[in-house]
């Protein structure tokens, strides 16, 4: 399947925000590449291209808390997604909480 996603705007890489498809917590941003893309859409679960190893995984593939896809959406643009979730498991982020967003940043904005 051809997608129309842009990837060509920051070196082959499209940020997408994983959100739970019932409450809409947000729980964490990836990045990924046409291939990690191709692969959620085929197999229905959650892969990343990582920066830091620069190869392609699944989350949840070594903690057990996956995550099943539930629908995506692009942004106006096409370079960003936003991928509803089913989390399988407890948590999403590698620290042990559900959302990698737990961390409050100033008083009173």
């Amino acid at each position: 399947m051809k997608l129309s996603i842009d990837f060509t705007k920051s070196n082959g890489l499209v940020p997408a925000i994983i959100q739970d498809y019932k409450s809409g917590e947000i729980y964490m941003l990836g990045y990924m590449n046409e291939e990690s893309l191709q692969k959620a859409l085929t197999t229905g679960w959650v892969y990343f291209w990582s920066r830091s190893r620069q190869k392609l995984w699944m989350k949840g593939e070594e903690s057990g808390n996956k995550l099943r896809v539930k629908e995506i959406f692009s942004d106006c643009d096409k370079d960003s997604l936003l991928i509803q979730v089913e989390l399988l498991g407890k948590n999403v982020c590698h620290t042990g909480n559900k959302s990698c967003f737990y961390t409050k940043i100033g008083e009173n904005i």
